[in-house]
C-alpha cells in the first residue's frame, strides 16, 4: 500500500461512527473467542459443560491438597506430643523404665 491509500484508508477509518466501530469491534472479539475455543477443542456446544467440569475437577483438586497438608500437620503435632508424653512418663517412672 502507498502513503496516500494509507492516509486515506486512516481517515475512513476515523469517519466511522461510534455504533459502526462497536460492531466492528463485537464481530472482530466474537471471531477471537471462536477461534480460541477451537484451538482448546472446545468448539463445541458441550464447551460450557467440560468447563464446568474442569473447574469442578481443579475445586476438588485444591480441596484434597489442602486435606493432605492438614492431616499431615495433624499426624506429627499428635506424634510429638505423643512422644514428648512417654518421654515424661518414662523420666516420671509411670512405665516402669530403668530405675
Amino acid at each position: 500500500m502507498t502513503e496516500p491509500n494509507t492516509r486515506s484508508a486512516a481517515k475512513q477509518l476515523l469517519a466511522m461512527r461510534c455504533g459502526d466501530l462497536d460492531e466492528l469491534l463485537a464481530r472482530a472479539a466474537e471471531q477471537g473467542a471462536k477461534r480460541a475455543l477451537a484451538s482448546l477443542g472446545l468448539e463445541n456446544g458441550g464447551a460450557a459443560r467440560d468447563i464446568r467440569e474442569l473447574r469442578d475437577l481443579l475445586d476438588a483438586w485444591r480441596d484434597t491438597r489442602r486435606t493432605a497438608w492438614r492431616t499431615a500437620i495433624k499426624v506429627t503435632t499428635t506424634a510429638t506430643l505423643a512422644v514428648l508424653l512417654i518421654g515424661v512418663a518414662i523420666k516420671l517412672k509411670f512405665m516402669g523404665g530403668p530405675q
